[in-house]
């Protein structure tokens, strides 16, 4: 033998095998949108952080948080304590406090009757913001709840002082209706009023607001709400924000939280009730922004980069080599039947549309047979046997059977 052959020095390679530089151009543009959106959500998580407070916290900076009207309240002189437990709360009410709830649709029955019992006879104030219906039930028994209308620039008529010094405010919300002769109605709309302040037992009273608009950082410097809600909060020299906490022990006595039916989402709360409202809005924003970013990412995996490209096969193999090495395969496991049946199925659909039958019908022998009877002046044999017989016995009646399928395709083709 002359020449030389040369050992290959490295792993084979296909076509469908991929090289490193070929891995980092698909995956470099994934990369680069994952580190991009890495990069936007750490600077708006910087540039929105708040310390992780909430929608009406005092101490949040959010366009939904209320740290403007709380350091206001602070320069005239009321301090503003935060509690987000029941007994926190209740244990802070006192003569000379105004008692903000900023959630009371999230309160339990349990949680409402012990606020009602704290606040009951006392002579402070108590700010209920937005409560619907059953919070309205429990903790302003003699008011009750209507449909909500949508927060705009309204007039005050009412002869609160308060309200008449504010003037226009952005009120709407849930509106409220009493019998109560001594209550003050303001900021009405179809006769309802979005303010209602209700007398107590004592020199305190109850005060109802439809929305907590007036309270938003971005909506404190708008029309009369700053002023409105500098008075309405101030009117005692010490403020109490209460903020309810799902993680309150005082949320599991009493029996099961919500058993009243609370939904203050039928009562048109715009996103105070619930929990949804106890969520930071930058966590709802962060979610939004990564669902469209999935939602991008399907798209552009679900495209097509262009149209299609044959791509060359790493070894051409002959329609003869691949036959024969099917033959061995069969001849290796004895497969006689195997090896007959598909002889004789490649002959009959072969010989099929010479006859005039459909490929479909190659495979009757009542349509088949007679068709091919008629075709043949002098048939050889036993066709049936030929065609659908059984297996052959031995390697001899497989080669006997072979030649006779191939006489037969050639006498039909030549008839």
């Amino acid at each position: 033998m002359t020449g030389t052959t040369t050992a290959p020095t490295g792993p084979p390679t296909t076509s469908v095998s991929r090289t490193p530089r070929q891995i980092w151009r698909r995956v470099q543009g994934l990369l680069l949108a994952v580190l991009v959106l890495v990069v936007a959500g750490i600077t708006l998580a910087a540039v929105n952080s708040d310390g992780g407070h909430g929608r009406l916290d005092p101490r949040s900076t959010d366009p939904y948080g209320s740290r403007a009207v709380a350091e206001l309240l602070k320069d005239r002189g009321v301090p503003v304590d935060v509690v987000t437990t029941l007994d926190d709360a209740t244990g802070a009410a006192g003569p000379d406090t105004t008692l903000l709830v900023a959630g009371p649709n999230v309160l339990t029955p349990y949680q409402r009757l012990r606020l009602r019992e704290a606040t009951d006879g006392s002579t402070g104030r108590t700010v209920l913001l937005a409560p619907g219906a059953p919070a309205v039930d429990l903790l302003a028994p003699t008011a009750n709840a209507a449909r909500s209308v949508p927060v705009a620039a309204r007039p005050a008529v009412c002869d609160l002082p308060a309200a008449r010094s504010a003037g226009t405010a952005d009120m709407g919300g849930i509106r409220y209706s009493t019998d109560v002769r001594e209550a003050t109605s303001c900021y009405p709309h179809d006769g309802l009023p979005s303010l209602l302040v209700l007398p107590g037992h004592g020199t305190g009273d109850t005060v109802l607001l439809g929305s907590p608009d007036i309270l938003y950082n971005d909506r404190l410097d708008q029309q009369g709400n700053a002023s409105l809600a500098l008075q309405l909060l101030g009117s005692r020299p010490h403020l109490v924000w209460y903020l309810p906490s799902l993680t309150d022990p005082s949320a599991t006595e009493g029996g099961p939280a919500g058993e009243d039916g609370d939904d203050s989402s039928d009562e048109g709360v715009e996103g105070e009730s619930g929990f949804i409202g106890l969520i930071p809005s930058g966590w709802l924003w962060g979610t939004l922004q990564l669902a469209l970013a999935a939602v991008l990412a399907a798209i552009w995996r679900a495209r097509r980069l262009g149209p299609l490209v044959t791509e060359r096969l790493p070894v051409a193999i002959r329609a003869s080599e691949s036959t024969e090495g099917r033959a061995r395969l069969y001849r290796k496991a004895n497969a006689r039947d195997r090896a007959a049946a598909t002889l004789r199925s490649a002959t009959r659909v072969r010989i099929a549309p010479l006859l005039g039958v459909s490929p479909r019908d190659a495979e009757s022998p009542e349509v088949l047979l007679p068709a091919l009877s008629a075709r043949l002046t002098t048939p050889a044999g036993d066709l049936t046997a030929l065609l659908f017989g059984r297996a052959p016995a031995d390697d001899a009646a497989l080669v006997r059977l072979t030649t006779q399928l191939d006489a037969l395709e050639r006498e039909v083709r030549t008839s």
